[in-house]
C-alpha cells in the first residue's frame, strides 16, 4: 500500500482496518477522528514507530516538551516540517514496512 492508497483507505473507511500495524491505526485515527481519538488508541505503546507516531501527535498538540520525550523514544530526530508534511512523511515511511 502507497500513501495514496492510505489516504484513500481513510477517506472510505468507517473502521480502522485491524491489518494495520499500531503506529498506522494511530494516524489512521488522527486523519479520520482527529487528535482525542488518536492518542486514546495508541495509549503508551513502546514499539518505536507508535512512538514516533505518539511523537507527532504531541507536536500537533503543541506540548512540544512531551513531543520530545517521544521522539527521544522513537529514535528520530525532532521533526522541523509542516504537521502535514511530517504526517505524510511517516504514513510513507511506516507503509514501507507492511508486507
Amino acid at each position: 500500500m502507497n500513501l495514496e492508497e492510505f489516504k484513500q483507505l481513510i477517506e472510505k473507511s468507517e473502521k480502522c482496518p485491524d491489518f494495520l500495524p499500531l503506529s498506522l491505526q494511530g494516524l489512521w485515527y488522527d486523519k479520520k477522528y482527529g487528535w482525542d481519538e488518536a492518542h486514546t488508541f495508541i495509549g503508551d505503546a513502546d514499539d518505536s514507530d507508535t512512538a514516533w507516531v505518539h511523537a507527532y501527535l504531541h507536536r500537533r498538540e503543541g506540548d512540544l516538551n512531551n513531543a520530545r520525550y517521544w521522539y527521544n523514544r522513537s529514535g528520530k530526530p525532532e521533526s522541523k516540517v509542516s504537521l502535514d508534511e511530517e504526517w505524510n512523511d511517516i504514513a510513507s515511511q511506516l507503509l514501507k514496512k507492511v508486507k
